[in-house]
């Protein structure tokens, strides 16, 4: 933030951009190889040349285009050795070529501006090779710092809210009425809630909405075959009473009637135009499903401790589908398709070249999944909160990476008609797929879809197994085994899905989330129960039922691991901001592991127990405590509970 600050005060952004632009221009292009059978006297007709002036018009068009510098263009990275501090300003060669200087004056003017700003945690930076900036913590903004998190080791670990806090709307989750939740749900649902957390913990206010599919053509295929099985459903007085079994096999029931009976056919059909005309008994149906479906999705969210996600599904926005075409045929956006309404954007088209529309409604008056994201968009940004929409300031969509080119033509198609204001943003967040231990569809041996459910029973059957043929847990109750097994079973299959780059396929392995090495759940616990016994044994508190911190004392550097322990936790604010900006849980993970591994070696080397003195023990027990507040805060962050014990 400081080098954020010092550029916006000493360059114009305009500036930059416009000699960006012309250094572009005058950049001599690569010359193309010739082709095959291609003579010296057949080359290609060259580009004509720019003028002056015409070069100076794309400038200018930069320049007016510019924005206010922001986080990713200061180009502060970690050092990339020790010995160069902890911090690297990358950002002067960049400025220096766009701007006409010397990189290392350039670096020069950016040293000399943030120095004030970092006096007070930073020594004097430092410009190394052709202008890059070292920065290098001052040993007793290091210590200090570490202090404060140890008094605060339960809680925030002394770590400030937001200045100026977002309302932000995630969007996730998103399972469909009357169908079973898949794992394509679970890193949705595992990778939106982590996201709520941090940015709910960053202080800004989050709403968490679960875009269920419980509109469409289906419906009537269902209300159908429920007036048929179940007539109880259709009723408004007994609708709520039935017991619907199980949804899955019903809808598979309704779905086989469907393929094969015309009759039946007919009548699903006619189904979904009494329910959108809000007939009686078919609006009943539908609630049947809808809170029949409610209860399988809350068993899930319930083992996977899922809070504060609020349904609002498709069926909502019905009210704002009609509003939203007869706006964009107004603007003249909409045109008429092959009997369907459309909207064609600029740069989207077929594989055959050409324009790919975005249908908005179909030929038989129905609408899409885009007109109902637009209509979200419209109440999500632009609506105002007095009317019921959330006039947000960030909207995220955390949906699989297979539906983001409908999200960049739903995103542009919603600014182009002007219901995104310029203070919010829309951003896709999208996540690869999970596959089997073979790298192909993830299913059963019988090739079927594996449930959810029977999916994290078996991580915390595995867990329950491991714990019990564990020697030292050979007097533990099964009680207490069984609730160790649910946070170690649920947190590996967390942990495996938001350790990866969440845009990776990643094959799901219980052998391999559920390993005590490398960066995983179970060692992540493991480690943190072993510094609270750490902790037990130095401060006499080895049967306590729950472990008091010690109180934080002043910490005393007496060796290098001490140092490189503390360097590590002390760079917790710039992961979370990190994160908060770029939406990867994995930079959470992997600041976890490297917590972990630099505590190990600081335990190898410096005896808390057999310290050389008390002060250097009280110290030492400091830094134990503020390594497992650290622990416990960002597996919290994750959605993983910790244990005291293992």
């Amino acid at each position: 933030e400081a080098v954020l600050e010092a550029l916006n005060e000493l360059f114009d952004p305009a500036d930059v951009a416009r000699g960006a632009a012309l250094a572009k221009l005058e950049k001599p292009k690569k010359k193309k190889k010739k082709k095959k059978n291609q003579n010296d006297g057949d080359d290609e007709p060259k580009e004509a040349a720019m003028n002056d002036e015409e070069k100076q018009a794309i400038a200018d068009a930069a320049a007016a285009e510019a924005k206010p510098f922001t986080i990713a263009d200061t180009m502060v990275t970690l050092a990339t050795r020790a010995d160069f501090g902890d911090y690297q300003v990358n950002a002067a060669m960049g400025l220096a070529k766009s701007l006409g200087m010397n990189p290392r004056e350039c670096a020069s003017k950016i040293a000399d501006k943030i120095k004030p700003k970092l006096e007070d945690c930073m020594e004097e930076p430092e410009i190394a090779g052709p202008g890059f900036i070292n920065l290098r913590f001052k040993q007793d903004y290091l210590t200090s710092t570490v202090q404060s998190m140890a008094q605060d080791a339960s809680g925030r670990l002394g770590l400030p809210k937001v200045s100026k806090p977002q309302k932000i709307v995630i969007d996730y989750s998103s399972p469909n009425i009357a169908k079973e939740m898949h794992v394509g749900h679970l890193r949705s649902t595992i990778i939106g809630d982590t996201l709520s957390n941090l940015l709910e913990f960053a202080g800004h206010r989050v709403v968490r909405l679960n875009h269920v599919g419980d509109w469409g053509t289906q419906f009537g295929m269902l209300v159908e075959h429920l007036r048929d099985e179940y007539p109880a459903a259709l009723s408004i007085e007994t609708s709520q009473d039935v017991d619907l079994g199980d949804l899955v096999e019903l809808y598979k029931a309704a779905k086989k009637r469907f393929d094969v009976d015309e009759d039946f056919k007919t009548r699903a059909r006619e189904g979904v135009v009494k329910l959108q005309a809000g007939n009686e008994e078919e609006v009943a149906a539908w609630h049947a499903l809808c809170a029949a479906s409610r209860v399988e999705y809350q068993k899930i969210y319930d083992m996977l401790s899922i809070k504060g996600l609020e349904e609002r599904g498709e069926s909502f926005y019905n009210p704002f589908l009609n509003g939203v075409v007869e706006d964009l045929e107004k603007q003249g956006m909409a045109v008429e398709s092959e009997g369907a309404t459309a909207v064609f954007l600029d740069g989207y088209t077929n594989r055959d070249g050409t324009p790919l529309p975005m249908l908005i409604r179909k030929s038989d008056g129905g609408f899409n999944y885009a007109t109902t994201d637009l209509a979200a968009i419209r109440h999500r940004v632009e609506m105002a909160s007095e009317d019921g929409g959330e006039r947000a300031n960030r909207v995220l969509y955390v949906t699989d990476a297979g539906q983001s080119q409908h999200f960049d033509m739903v995103f542009a198609a919603a600014k182009l008609a002007g219901y995104v204001p310029e203070t919010a943003s829309l951003e896709h967040v999208p996540f690869g797929l999970v596959q089997g231990e073979d790298g192909k569809k993830f299913a059963t041996r019988s090739g079927d879809t594996v449930k959810l459910k029977d999916l994290l029973n078996e991580a915390v059957r595995i867990a329950g197994d491991d714990l019990r043929s564990r020697p030292e847990n050979e007097n533990a109750d099964d009680e207490t085994i069984d609730n160790v097994a649910k946070i170690v079973g649920i947190g590996a299959v967390k942990y495996a899905d938001l350790s990866m780059n969440r845009e990776s396929n990643y094959r799901f392995s219980y052998e391999r989330m559920l390993s005590l090495n490398g960066n995983t759940a179970p060692y992540m616990l493991y480690s943190y129960a072993r510094i609270c016994g750490i902790i037990r044994k130095a401060s006499g508190q080895e049967v306590a039922e729950s472990i008091q911190w010690p109180e934080a004392s002043e910490i005393v550097i007496t060796e290098d691991s001490e140092l490189e322990l503390i360097r590590n936790l002390v760079r917790l604010p710039d992961i979370l901001n990190e994160v908060e900006q770029d939406l990867y849980p994995n930079r959470l993970c992997d600041f976890l592991f490297e917590t972990s591994q630099k505590f190990n070696k600081f335990y190898e080397n410096c005896s808390v127990n057999n310290a050389e003195t008390p002060e250097i023990k009280a110290s030492r027990l400091t830094l134990c405590t503020a390594t497992a507040g650290t622990i416990r805060l960002v597996m919290n962050l994750l959605g993983i509970h910790v244990v005291e014990r293992m």
